[in-house]
């Protein structure tokens, strides 16, 4: 099956989406493809209030509008900026700051830029999304600075975090990723993360460390690779490395460094952005919330976010 068309400039993308009407009509089919379906009762008999831009079933007169269930539920900022600021974190490989989205969108007010990241963003995490189902290098790095001459290079430092990372191995390629903070190099932390990243009956390749031992009991094909001091890694495993490396480079590059609270939440824009580089319109579509799998998120969910922690 082809992979859905997704457009291939700026230019392009006005001529796909110049009206709110030629908004809602591609959300409505992105939606909707086999028509439309009451979520309450199943029936496809259903009219339109268009005074109101809302769906009525027929049957038992549930209302449902076009963006119900998709980051621009309730939202009072037009269609056509929703889907520009979308198109703008799809393609705009390094990631986007919600000054960029603002100047981009000519938006008078920056909480209104910060609000539309801080939901794009939300929408990159399926909480019950799927493990890896192939073989796999494991690994782990510190992500805060520079750790040098520490011995074995696992001792915990204070101003540093841990994250431990799954790299799916396609031929010579990489295929999709998943990363995770990890408060030790403990097995409860460390093969705790794997049985939630992998699918057990995997092969999974590690280094030696401890932590992976209980791997074989709990159902994966664990080779573990003897490589001595802690800098031939990446010789070992390439994959997962070239992974940290660029998830430091995007770090330090576009964010200037992230802190220890929010770092989670620039993991999972990482992976995001990593296991969908070559399914734009997919990303696009998941951005927006039309993948049917999307929690709307309040204001007060947002705002308890950054007054916490």
């Amino acid at each position: 099956m082809s992979r859905p068309k997704f457009p291939q400039s700026f230019r392009e993308f006005q001529d796909w989406f110049p009206t709110e009407e030629a908004c809602q009509t591609f959300l409505i089919r992105s939606r909707w493809p086999e028509g439309f379906e009451c979520p309450r009762c199943g029936s496809g008999d259903v009219g339109e209030v268009k005074t109101r831009s809302l769906f009525q079933c027929k049957e038992c007169r549930c209302q449902v509008s076009a963006t119900s269930g998709t980051v621009m539920h309730r939202s009072r900022t037009p269609l056509r900026d929703w889907f520009y600021a979308a198109y703008l974190v799809t393609t705009h490989t390094p990631g986007f700051s919600a000054l960029q989205l603002q100047r981009q969108l000519d938006l008078s007010r920056y909480e209104t830029a910060w609000v539309m990241l801080q939901k794009l963003r939300r929408a990159m995490v399926r909480p019950e999304r799927d493990r890896i189902n192939g073989s796999c290098e494991i690994d782990e790095t510190y992500v805060g600075g520079h750790e040098e001459g520490r011995k074995g290079g696992r001792q915990k430092s204070e101003v540093k975090s841990i994250v431990v990372g799954a790299a799916e191995i396609r031929g010579k390629s990489t295929g999709r990723i998943r990363l995770a903070v990890v408060s030790d190099f403990s097995a409860e932390s460390l093969a705790g993360f794997v049985e939630r990243a992998v699918e057990p009956g995997n092969t999974v390749l590690t280094d030696g460390w401890q932590g992976y031992f209980p791997l074989p009991d709990m159902g994966y094909d664990h080779r573990a690779k003897s490589q001595g001091p802690r800098k031939n890694a990446s010789q070992h495993l390439p994959r997962i490395h070239r992974v940290f490396g660029n998830l430091k480079t995007w770090i330090d590059g576009t964010h200037h460094g992230v802190s220890q609270k929010h770092l989670p939440h620039y993991l999972d824009e990482f992976v995001f952005r990593f296991n969908r580089r070559k399914t734009p319109m997919a990303a696009f579509q998941t951005l927006l919330g039309m993948s049917g799998q999307y929690q709307p998120t309040t204001y007060k969910m947002l705002y308890a976010d950054e007054s916490t922690g």
